[in-house]
């Protein structure tokens, strides 16, 4: 019976009402599933971090390589700057700051002598290579150094809004040395490395050693007195001495105004330039001590000396103040031009002095001159000076400023410059230096407790900062006389972790016999004959601490054509805790999926696996072992009962096919590194697999290596050096300092720096944890370079 049209129509309405309610249900379940996967799936966010390639990892970086990351870290490829060609910095976008620490002095080969002490430094940081000693000032190179136009197109785009008084001001030869702010007088005293560059008189400096020293403090304040002062000299038959010298306070009042009796013959009385004349100096009985002993009493011991050239007054006066403001170089002209005293004080101060109708100079007149030159400076600021007199005093137009400073077609950007312009802070904190970057981004202090907290203080951090710790540094000036022992005694002790003793070795035995026996452990650099005409006993230095680990594990007890030879360590006070520094070495991050191999030649390896077997025992004459020493193979052992054992292989070439076979089978192999010695095959080469679990593997099965002429051992050298020690200009030093004292002692002078790099490295952990996360840390080792050699530093890098 067919349905009715009414049952149909019912049963099409209830088919409608159902169908939308399951495909409903079944979307809802699609879509949920969909979002479990999403949620499955999604990986957490990555943040930035560094890394070397290892084809770059044992090639030296200089300067300009390390400004290549800081420049790429802090503008990116947004700011037109490309990733360095040396290293890696994954998800730069997400870098919140960089920190640079600057420690002078401190050489690689201080680090790894004192690596157990440096602890915070060595686990901090995952990535470290070789830096390149810099000559130059590194923080001011860091903050000058220039990054082109055609990198930063949207500084660019913000210089064509800029007006042209801008782009004048931008280069103007003031506004780059001192900034835009306007500052206290402390920030135009110059420093020390200053007043020895403009040839001021400095306390020991040489030629100077006659000189009198005021009674002045170590720093002064923007409240110490300003004091004016001139002088005028005469020509003798020793050159120009003082014959009159004129002090104004702060207020230009007149303290001291004394002519000066020469004490050689007069020659020239100079009387059109110093006003001097025969007559004025007849009776005049005062001498240089004398005005020496009344300018020591009249200044105050925190007094602040300003004049022109103020240099020339101070060696007339053969004075030696270590505060002093030079007008010359604060109205600064560029490339080495100075404008004279007497154009200053027309231009700036309306006043004309040194007129044609008087007769020589006032040095009153000038002392004020130069004081109220220097206090309108300091009150007015850089910016408003240079805008103020940008014509009339140095001559530039606006326009030709911008043709003559930046021209349009080739700008010069600098790195501190395009942060600033990007609204990203800058900042310097260490000792008083010449560092091209505005004083008002600059805080100075003299030891490293200083520097942290002044750092730590900061409400809010730089984005760029560059922290100079100034405490080892100072510790090696003041052991100066002896830094090239302790240098030989740091090289000496690096060296001897490299060093083996062996013997008795059979009578005839040559040195090419004992590097052909202990060249099956690793490259062997240097071989010393011990007691030749006695019994034969060696000191052999490997290139590499593995070389000199395995041939402890392997060659002690080693059957040598009968003799049986003991391999050990030299003991010395300096190698006491080298077991300790030797597991830290293997537990350092940059060696935890890192493996050392050897490959041996057959006969060498037969000698080993049987040595093994015996556990090290004393063999007989009668027993299997080494019975010649053979030109091709280097060492001929002697199998069970005289046979030959069948070894699976017979060749020393180490190949990245044939170890990557062998040691694939332990866990992936992410990269295998062989000496790149032109003309000679490899013998040795470090493994790297992706995994620590793969070295480990790899280490448990040292037997079956050994059986398949593979001697194998943790990596202990770090991966950025290609030998232990290369330090070729002290390598070969005598192993005793000019006292006779053997350099494997502990002297007073090593135990003071121990201590300092103790302190040293506290500093770092604590500043280290103080940064905030996704900030790009640096510490720079800076090295030492002398007349004699140059010792390499080390750049030590993470984000945090």
């Amino acid at each position: 019976m067919e349905p009715s049209p009414s049952s149909t129509t019912f049963s099409k309405q209830k088919r409608k009402k159902v169908a939308p309610a399951a495909h409903e249900k079944a979307k809802r379940i699609k879509t949920e599933q969909e979002a479990e996967e999403v949620v499955q799936c999604a990986r957490p966010p990555r943040p930035p971090r560094i890394s070397v390639p290892l084809d770059r990892l044992q090639q030296p970086i200089a300067l300009k390589e390390l400004t290549e990351l800081l420049q790429y870290a802090a503008l990116g490829k947004a700011g037109g700057i490309k990733q360095p060609g040396w290293c890696l910095l994954h998800h730069q976008r997400k870098v919140k700051g960089v920190n640079v620490v600057i420690v002078e002095g401190l050489t690689q080969s201080h680090f790894y002598k004192h690596y157990l002490t440096m602890r915070h430094l060595r686990t901090n940081y995952s990535t470290r290579v070789t830096f390149i000693p810099s000559p130059t000032n590194v923080a001011s190179e860091i903050f000058s150094s220039e990054v082109p136009p055609s990198d930063d197109p949207s500084l660019s785009e913000t210089d064509n809004k800029n007006s042209t008084l801008e782009k004048a001001l931008r280069s103007h030869p003031v506004i780059t040395k001192f900034g835009t702010r306007r500052r206290g007088l402390t920030a135009y005293v110059l420093t020390q490395e200053e007043r020895i560059k403009r040839h001021y008189p400095v306390k020991g400096m040489p030629g100077f050693e006659d000189f009198v020293c005021t009674d002045s403090v170590d720093y002064v304040s923007d409240s110490s007195p300003l004091y004016g002062l001139d002088c005028e000299m005469c020509l003798t038959e020793r050159g120009n001495e003082l014959a009159r010298v004129s002090l104004v306070d702060s207020d230009g009042n007149c303290v001291l105004d004394e002519l000066v009796k020469p004490q050689n013959r007069i020659i020239n009385y100079l009387t059109m330039f110093s006003g001097i004349t025969a007559a004025m100096l007849r009776p005049i009985t005062t001498t240089l001590r004398d005005v020496q002993a009344k300018l020591r009493a009249l200044l105050p011991w925190d007094a602040v000396l300003v004049g022109h050239s103020l240099n020339n007054d101070l060696i007339a006066l053969k004075l030696i103040h270590q505060h002093v403001i030079d007008t010359s170089l604060l109205y600064t002209r560029g490339s080495g031009q100075r404008f004279k005293l007497k154009v200053l004080a027309e231009t700036v101060l309306k006043r004309q002095i040194q007129t044609a109708e008087k007769k020589g100079h006032n040095p009153i007149e000038d002392a004020v001159a130069a004081l109220e030159l220097a206090q309108y400076f300091i009150k007015t600021g850089p910016r408003q000076v240079v805008e103020h007199h940008l014509e009339e005093l140095w001559g530039f137009t606006l326009v030709d400023e911008v043709t003559d400073c930046a021209p349009a077609d080739t700008p010069s950007h600098r790195f501190v410059d395009i942060l600033q312009t990007r609204g990203r802070s800058v900042a310097f904190c260490g000792k008083r230096a010449d560092i091209s970057l505005d004083l008002s981004n600059q805080q100075w202090h003299n030891s490293d407790k200083e520097v942290l907290a002044s750092f730590k203080r900061r409400s809010k951090l730089p984005f760029l900062s560059v922290l100079q710790f100034p405490s080892f540094s100072d510790h090696l000036k003041r052991c100066s006389p002896q830094q090239q022992q302790q240098q030989q005694r740091v090289c000496a002790t690096l060296r001897g972790m490299c060093v083996v003793f062996a013997g008795p070795l059979p009578t005839g035995f040559s040195e090419r016999d004992v590097r052909k026996l202990f060249s099956c452990c690793g490259p062997v650099r240097k071989i010393k004959m011990l007691n030749p005409a006695v019994r034969v006993h060696v000191n052999v230095e490997f290139e590499l601490l593995e070389g000199a680990m395995l041939a402890l594990k392997n060659l002690n007890g080693l059957n040598v054509q009968g003799q049986t030879i003991r391999v050990q360590r030299p003991v010395y006070e300096s190698m006491l805790d080298l077991d300790l520094t030797l597991n830290a070495l293997m537990d350092d991050g940059l060696n935890t999926t890192n493996l050392y191999t050897v490959k041996l030649n057959p006969g060498t390896a037969e000698c080993i696996n049987i040595s093994a077997k015996i556990n090290g025992r004393i063999l007989d004459a009668n027993c299997p072992g080494v019975t010649s020493v053979d030109s091709t193979n280097g060492l001929r052992a002697g199998g069970v009962n005289g046979e030959r054992p069948q070894l699976k292989s017979t060749s020393t070439k180490l190949s990245e096919e044939t170890v990557r076979e062998t040691f694939g089978q332990f866990g992936t192999v992410e990269r295998i590194v062989l000496p790149d010695k032109p003309g000679k095959y490899a013998r040795h080469g470090y493994i790297k697999f992706e995994s620590p679990e793969g070295k480990q593997a790899a280490l448990s099965s040292s037997e079956g290596l050994r059986k398949e002429n593979y001697l194998i051992s943790p990596a202990m050298t770090p991966p950025h050096m290609s030998s232990w020690f290369a330090t070729p200009a002290l390598a070969d030093t005598e192993e005793k300092d000019e006292g006779g004292t053997h350099v494997h002692t502990v002297p007073q002078q090593d135990q003071e720096i121990e201590l300092t790099l103790r302190k040293l490295d506290r500093h770092l952990g604590k500043l280290f944890r103080s940064l905030p996360d996704c900030t790009l840390s640096l510490v720079l080792l800076l090295g030492h370079t002398s007349a004699q050699h140059n010792l390499q530093g080390l750049c030590f890098m993470e984000v945090k």
